[in-house]
């Protein structure tokens, strides 16, 4: 394991750039931007959330890692591996939910949603660790219907013995979110599962600059979601603390460098083959966010934000970092 201290921050953003850039193949696609809506008729009593305690720090072990590869299974694995195995962070009976972004109609080359062998190696390892339930699932922007399936989140995710339920009324429960947010509906296995792994995928953003580990805690809410992109650096907080990761993976293996969140065009991916994963979810954000677009975390203010909220340090260039080539 390489540790990483002290100011390296452009140091570190110079050895993801050496993944290889991969501009794909040309191809295009239609902008989709409609917003799945849920009935809000039978509401039912406001149903209480799981407060979830975060993964305590383990000085021996790394707070954020990169690994760098042509297998994404591998670079799940070696990931979780160097953060302490599964068994860190899933337990023999728990439910986990398990939240990718597959908000949209598109391809996995396409790179608007997580990549599904990802998403499938980290089902995969919460099953070996013994849990009782493993729950894929995201309420998309388009239809689900199609979004689940193209995305081969849905098929990669049942094959290794997930439960991959789409996001209908019978799934969601009307919650509380606290003062800022308010009332809404939203995904009851978000709100109760024993643990919960965040696993966006990297792509720029047309309002916020990036969409990453935090921006993917929309998914968990059904209904006028224009409501929350009208505070939208607050918003992402107030879910992000609802949410509490136990891990944050961020799909980097393929990324949107433009056009996003919704892309369409394979002349906006770049083929960037890493996995950030990390305990600390504001670290991790602030990592990609520097590294794929220059981004600094203080020009972020959801960042900002979630570290006074004592959710994550901005200053990943000081958390202690490994960096694993397979």
């Amino acid at each position: 394991m390489e540790s990483e201290g002290g100011s390296r921050r452009d140091a570190l953003a110079r050895l993801l750039r050496l993944g290889g850039l991969g501009a794909a193949t040309a191809g295009a696609g239609v902008w989709l931007s409609g917003r799945s809506r849920r009935p809000e008729a039978s509401q039912g009593p406001t149903y209480s959330f799981k407060i979830r305690q975060a993964i305590p720090p383990d000085p021996s072990l790394p707070t954020l890692v990169v690994a760098q590869g042509d297998d994404p299974r591998v670079l799940v694995r070696r990931s979780i591996d160097e953060l302490g195995g599964i068994r860190r962070f899933v337990a023999a009976g728990e439910v986990v939910l398990i939240k990718p972004n597959m908000g949209w109609d598109r391809t996995p080359e396409q790179a608007a949603n997580t990549n599904p062998q990802v998403v499938a190696e980290v089902v995969r390892l919460c099953r070996e660790a013994g849990a009782r339930r493993v729950i894929v699932t995201d309420v998309s922007c388009n239809d689900p219907r199609r979004c689940f399936p193209r995305s081969e989140i849905s098929e990669a995710a049942l094959a290794e013995g997930a439960e991959v339920p789409l996001p209908e009324d019978r799934f969601l429960k009307r919650v509380n979110l606290g003062a800022s947010l308010g009332s809404w509906l939203a995904l009851e296995s978000a709100l109760s599962a024993d643990k919960v792994i965040n696993m966006p995928v990297a792509k720029h953003h047309s309002l916020t600059g990036v969409t990453l580990g935090m921006k993917n805690w929309i998914g968990i809410v059904s209904g006028p979601r224009n409501r929350l992109h009208q505070d939208i650096h607050h918003s992402l907080v107030d879910l992000a603390e609802v949410a509490r990761p136990a891990l944050t993976i961020i799909d980097a293996y393929r990324i949107l460098v433009r056009n996003g969140p919704t892309g369409g065009s394979l002349a906006d991916v770049e083929l960037r083959k890493t996995l950030i994963a990390s305990t600390d979810p504001v670290a991790a954000d602030a990592y990609a966010a520097k590294t794929y677009w220059n981004l600094d975390a203080n020009k972020l203010l959801y960042l900002k934000i979630a570290q006074e909220r004592g959710l994550g340090r901005m200053d990943f260039e000081n958390v202690r970092t490994s960096v694993v080539r397979t």
